[in-house]
């Protein structure tokens, strides 16, 4: 199986930084892209950034020049780190990576389990 483990999560102020992790273990032959998505009270999961196994990135238009995103593919981790936070990033972070498992030939989404970024005005 495959566990996604997040972490970094926080209350901040508007203004500040944090930094998320997303570690991902189990029988991994590869991971294609990883990513962040987000989902804040009332409103559905969006992307909030993706980064391809060649370090091709995509970003949510509400964070770029804010979020920058990066993985180590040694560790099968990936990281946001969020600056110039707003209240309106408050929203639980997910973690998302599309894993070949050892012995498969097919890719699967995978999910953490969340982590809670709240940011005071």
């Amino acid at each position: 199986q495959v566990q996604l483990v997040e972490s970094g999560g926080g209350l901040v102020q508007a203004g500040g930084s944090l930094r998320l992790s997303c570690a991902a273990s189990g029988d991994i032959f590869s991971i294609n892209v990883m990513g962040w998505y987000r989902q804040a009270p009332g409103k559905q999961r969006e992307l909030v950034a993706a980064i391809t196994i060649g370090g091709r990135t995509n970003y949510a238009d509400s964070v770029k020049g804010r979020f920058t995103i990066s993985r180590d593919n040694a560790k099968n981790t990936v990281y946001l780190q969020m600056n110039s936070l707003k209240p309106e990033d408050t929203a639980v972070y997910y973690c998302n990576a599309d894993v070949r498992r050892k012995f498969y030939f097919d890719y699967v989404d995978y999910w953490g389990q969340g982590t809670q970024v709240t940011v005071s005005s």
